[in-house]
């Protein structure tokens, strides 16, 4: 089921990412790997702390 959730929301995603202008569409994907970057480091401390 989360599958399913998975592709629907990718679909919705990538129909919008078409409907976007290159300067949004360059600004949103420098917002997530932002996002993603600080979530990867926040879980590398908490990882390093508990062991």
């Amino acid at each position: 089921m989360s599958l399913l959730a998975v592709l629907v929301a990718l679909a919705v995603l990538g129909g919008a990412a078409v409907h976007a202008s290159g300067p949004v569409f360059a600004a949103a994907c420098c917002a997530i790997v932002a996002w993603l970057s600080a979530f990867a480091v926040r879980e590398q401390l908490a990882r390093a702390r508990r062991h």
